[in-house]
């Protein structure tokens, strides 16, 4: 069943001039071949403006801030709008309770109250809205008069202290709050399945458009990676608590011949000063996204060096398939095995250091144009193309149902 003509409403999880291609947008761009998408912008709060009106990103919403505005940013696809959203308060630094909860509801309605006069404005009377790991409001779908099938794109665990200061108390709500629940690991699905009955799995998938970029001879590498020495171990991406900075000073340490280069942006507090400082670890800086295949075509292997915790047994990563659609080959930590699934033989998911290194190796001197091919053949079967038509299938499979009853 095709999802087709229907208007939709995503408040993302990201904004969506981010420098990073997110799941929300990338969720936003598949839907709006097919359907008119208005992308909620990940709002600004008046702290944000305060200590950031200087740079282009927020200059770019000012004129939308205000409660009369649109509120419209046309992008280059055409059946996808964006929505600015009025600036709101800032709320976080407060402590789980009914003061909170009070005041997010005033948030809340400066969301919905955009939504429905931009609705209003153009003509929609029902729509299908899209809660997209934005989490931080979940009575917003409650305030929209025009929703006529609410649900949560559950994408990610929750982590953060950030996040974790209300955000298990408003996730439960969005849930309750929400018809279906659609979640991109295993893992999310079998907790989430746990509080709502019509609870979905569909993972992550890549963007070949993108990433098979990296196999065009023409293609120069990137900069920022060209002059490292050769071999190249690569990883793209945050550079944060999820990594296994103690697995990779091993590694590094057994593999003093070959380069290992974290290119994205780094939260310095959990890089241990010794893997900061080995003769063969780079830094580099974050890329914009359609800069990644160059950066890419740069690696001899492609890493993915997650710690292997409870948290990342729920993470379905967008970089696996998006290495894989480059054609390079990928050794990982064996950070959630449900993968194995998706990826059958194409990926050597190692349990150690020497695993590890041992894997560097083995593709360092027997990679091959068939195992090459094979890669890719496993990134074809897992495109955002193939993920949005099962998305759009199980949308459109509740629509008309969930429409009869309003």
């Amino acid at each position: 069943m095709e999802l087709k003509d229907k208007v939709i409403v995503i408040l993302g999880a990201t904004r969506f001039d981010w420098k990073f291609e997110s799941t929300s947008y990338h969720t936003a761009k598949f839907l709006a071949e097919n359907n008119d998408v208005y992308y909620v912008d990940f709002p600004y709060t008046l702290k944000d403006y305060f200590k950031r009106n200087q740079q282009s990103d927020i200059a770019l919403r000012i004129p939308h801030f205000k409660k009369g505005a649109k509120g419209i940013l046309d992008t280059g696809f055409p059946g996808l709008k964006i929505l600015i959203l009025p600036l709101l308060l800032s709320l976080n630094f407060l402590p789980e309770g009914r003061i909170y909860r009070w005041l997010l509801r005033w948030n809340e309605r400066m969301i919905s109250a955009r939504i429905n006069r931009v609705m209003a404005e153009r003509g929609v009377d029902e729509f299908i809205f899209i809660n997209s790991f934005n989490f931080h409001y979940p009575g917003v779908s409650k305030m929209l008069s025009g929703a006529i099938l609410k649900i949560y794109h559950c994408v990610d665990p929750i982590i953060t202290a950030y996040d974790e200061r209300h955000g298990f108390v408003s996730e439960d709500l969005l849930i309750k709050n929400s018809d279906l629940v659609i979640c991109t690991s295993k893992a999310l699905y079998r907790d989430k399945i746990k509080k709502k009955k019509l609870t979905f799995f569909i993972p992550n998938a890549a963007d070949l458009t993108v990433s098979s970029r990296a196999l065009d001879p023409n293609l120069l590498i990137h900069p920022s990676v060209s002059d490292i020495p050769k071999p190249v171990i690569g990883y793209l991406g945050a550079i944060e608590r999820r990594i296994d900075f103690d697995l990779l000073i091993k590694v590094a340490k057994m593999n003093p011949d070959k380069s290992f280069v974290l290119v994205g942006p780094t939260a310095r507090e959990f890089v241990p000063q010794e893997f900061e400082e080995m003769h063969n670890v780079y830094f580099r800086e974050s890329v914009r996204y359609d800069e990644m295949p160059a950066v890419v075509k740069g690696f001899d292997i492609a890493m993915v060096p997650f710690k292997k915790d409870e948290v990342s047994a729920t993470i379905f990563p967008l970089k696996l398939f998006e290495y894989l659609g480059t054609g390079k080959p990928v050794v990982s930590t064996d950070f959630n095995m449900d993968l194995l699934e998706f990826t059958f033989d194409s990926v050597r998911y190692c349990h150690n250091a020497n695993e590890f290194s041992a894997a560097i190796s083995f593709y360092l001197e027997n990679d091959n144009e068939e195992a090459k091919a094979f890669r890719l053949s496993i990134a074809a079967d897992n495109t955002w193309a193939r993920r949005m038509a099962e998305l759009g299938s199980l949308i459109a499979e509740f629509y008309p149902e969930k429409k009869g009853k309003n």
